[in-house]
């Protein structure tokens, strides 16, 4: 009986709050000290989120009315009502021709007729203006040099190749039409609605979702001007122009804007199903399965990006079990994972019925995790530090991965013609990949009073018999990766004043050159089989500045960085309204010199400023930490470049013995960010 009675507790403590909003990936490591996320749980993290909005545990159902689960007070509740039933339907037990004389015979028809699906609809809506100077750092990238993993040219900027010294100019600008073009500048601004709808079928049954509209479309970029020609080419997408419309010949004549479609003027279409998921809480713990977030410790390795200003997540097709000891605050559980099914059976008709499936088991990239964590009761947790005691949480995520055959790259086996010149030794178009993986990643959050240490340590340990890459067959390549990320972070001034240290360490390769991954995904000749591959890479979500890691690079990789920053809010009301700002410095370093430019270590400095604005009339603003409402930021950032992006000097003497490029070297780059959104 008393695993009966704490049956509610622990479902409620694994539980998110039932009125969450838009989640957050990350509260700390925000692009600077105010970027717009909620401190909101993630919606598909592992662990039960810290009073501060660190994500953590499992969604399940909803807070506070999972913690009244009683079965057997509802079917009490059933049976009362079932007495004034009409008579004529008949006796469901053949007892007394009652509905309900007993608990035990009510049946479901009973309860569907009592239950009432609630739906419920949270999310945000977001626009982005940004400005992008010099991103290029004033090196002279041109297509297929090697450093093109670097940021590209502008379409509209003349320029001289390093170390090509070809000129490769526009020369459309000026009176005469027929002077060179320069900008160093570009600008472009995005939108998103994304939409979180919940189907709560019961109190332990609920559907959930995650939709987008006009996801990070480019404002003007589907004008009625163009015809409904996408092109791809090494500069990128656009639409072809050949008289699609005979009133709007050209852009300067639009006059509306399309809704983005697939195949017709986009790649993408307007509304974006991203995730669904089901999640039923049973007495012993809860299920959930389809497809969904993924979240663990500081998001380094998953990171399920939900926060505002995120653009990547990590989305898991799986059947997953979460469980825990309530009275210990401990929780476990596991999952079979679909990360990859290879080819299958799936048709452009399939939209008029049928049922696509798998046509090769052997190409499945099988996934298994599990996970046992430590977290407190959101509540005993502010107790305890209100006390002045120390509360540690922290847990162990592990997963398994492998696959034996693959697809090739740039292959197809269900188009094959097995009867034709490439049948019999085709393999149907596969490749024996013989991979596996072992990942494990250990998290803790130490907290006293205002202070908080917290620290994700990831590590990706594997082999590939076959990387498809010429002579490799039969050469397996070993994985070590290693990523480390630390917080640490002081509040004072009635929590208004918020001082952070951020560290992160991503390990590098020392056999090779480029800290990007080449065109085919693999670093280049993948260190011409020397040595295991070791540059960890972090999710592009979990971001820490502005221009270098979050533009240039996409992401934190092979490198290392230290980052201090300070903000403050100067208004701060309990019902939601606040202004302030915040700074941020980061020192970037490569964590293996040879993977740079300039064979050095330095990649430069950063300073990210930001002033923020959030109104007080929001749905989620009864809580000050929450993010609710309209909400503004406007950002600024520096990027230093230093020695390990310059070039290298032979290159530079070079350029100058044989050139009028005169000096060469790098420059900074700057960035300057509007954003306004709506969080509900």
């Amino acid at each position: 009986m008393a695993l009966r009675r704490s049956i509610p507790l622990i479902v409620a403590a694994i539980s998110p709050l039932f009125g969450a909003g838009v989640a957050s990936a990350q509260p700390a490591p925000n692009p600077t000290p105010a970027a717009p996320q909620s401190p909101e749980p993630a919606r598909g993290s592992l662990m039960p989120d810290a009073p501060d909005g660190t994500p953590g545990a499992p969604a399940s159902g909803a807070a506070g009315a999972a913690a009244q689960i009683d079965p057997a007070q509802d079917a009490q509740k059933l049976a009362a009502q079932g007495k004034d039933k009409d008579k004529t339907l008949g006796p469901p037990s053949g007892s007394d021709g009652t509905i309900g004389a007993s608990p035990r015979e009510v049946y479901s028809e009973e309860w569907w007729a009592h239950t009432r699906p609630i739906v419920e609809l949270h999310g945000y809506f977001r626009t982005r203006g940004e400005l992008y100077h010099n991103f290029t750092l004033g090196r002279h990238n041109y297509p297929g040099a090697d450093d093109q993993n670097l940021w590209p040219q502008p379409l509209d900027h003349s320029f001289t190749g390093v170390p090509n010294l070809k000129q490769y100019s526009v020369r459309l600008c000026g009176d005469s039409g027929k002077d060179e073009c320069t900008d160093k500048s570009q600008a472009s601004a995005n939108m998103r609605l994304r939409l979180n709808p919940e189907l709560h079928v019961s109190d332990n049954l609920r559907i959930l979702s995650t939709v987008d509209a006009l996801d990070n479309m480019v404002l003007g970029s589907t004008p009625d001007a163009y015809a409904m020609q996408p092109r791809v080419s090494k500069t990128g997408y656009g639409p072809a122009l050949n008289g699609y419309n005979g009133y709007a010949p050209f852009g300067v004549f639009s006059t509306s804007q399309g809704a983005p479609t697939a195949g017709v003027n986009g790649y993408r279409n307007s509304i974006e199903v991203k995730r669904v998921w089901a999640e039923y809480l049973s007495p012993i713990g809860l299920l959930r399965f389809g497809r969904m977030p993924l979240h663990w410790g500081l998001g380094i390795l998953a990171n399920s990006g939900d926060g505002l200003d995120d653009d990547w997540m990590t989305n898991s097709d799986r059947i997953m079990f979460v469980s825990g000891v309530k009275s210990w605050d401990l929780y476990f559980g596991g999952s079979w994972d679909f990360v990859s099914t290879g080819p299958t059976s799936a048709s452009p008709y399939d939209i008029y019925g049928g049922q696509p499936y798998n046509t090769a088991n052997l190409t499945n990239a099988d996934q298994w995790s599990a996970f046992v964590a430590r977290r407190m009761n959101p509540e005993l947790q502010k107790l305890a530090l209100a006390r002045g005691e120390v509360v540690v949480n922290g847990g162990l995520f592990a997963i398994y991965r492998k696959q034996l055959l693959d697809v090739k790259g740039g292959e197809n086996p269900v188009s094959f013609d097995f009867e034709g010149e490439r049948g019999a030794d085709s393999n149907n178009g596969l490749i024996r990949r013989g991979a596996k993986a072992f990942i494990p990643d250990a998290w803790i959050q130490v907290r006293w009073k205002k202070l908080r240490v917290e620290a994700e340590l990831a590590h990706i340990r594997g082999s590939l018999e076959n990387t498809g890459q010429v002579n490799d067959v039969g050469n397996p390549v070993d994985i070590r990766m290693w990523g480390l990320a630390t917080q640490t972070e002081y509040r004072a001034v009635e929590d208004k004043l918020k001082l952070q240290f951020g560290f992160g360490w991503a390990s590098g390769d020392p056999n090779v050159e480029g800290l990007n991954p080449g065109a085919n995904g693999l670093q280049p000749a993948l260190n011409d089989g020397r040595g295991p591959i070791s540059t960890f890479r972090f999710h592009p979500a979990y971001m820490v500045d502005q221009i270098f890691f979050r533009k240039i690079l996409t992401r934190v990789e092979g490198a290392y960085y230290f980052r201090p920053s300070v903000d403050y809010d100067f208004i701060r009301n309990a019902n939601g309204q606040k202004f302030g700002g915040g700074a941020a410095a980061i020192w970037s370093r490569a964590s293996e010199f040879v993977q740079t430019p300039g064979n050095k270590r330095d990649l430069g400095v950063e300073l990210d400023l930001s002033l923020y604005y959030q109104a007080k009339d929001g749905s989620l603003n009864d809580d000050p930490t929450k993010l609710g409402g309209f909400y503004a930021m406007l950002q600024y950032g520096v990027f230093f470049p230093l020695g390990g992006l310059e070039y290298l000097p032979k290159v530079q003497e070079t350029a100058l013995q044989r050139s009028n490029l005169g000096d060469i070297d790098v420059s900074a780059a700057q960035t300057v960010r509007l954003f306004l959104g709506v969080a509900f």
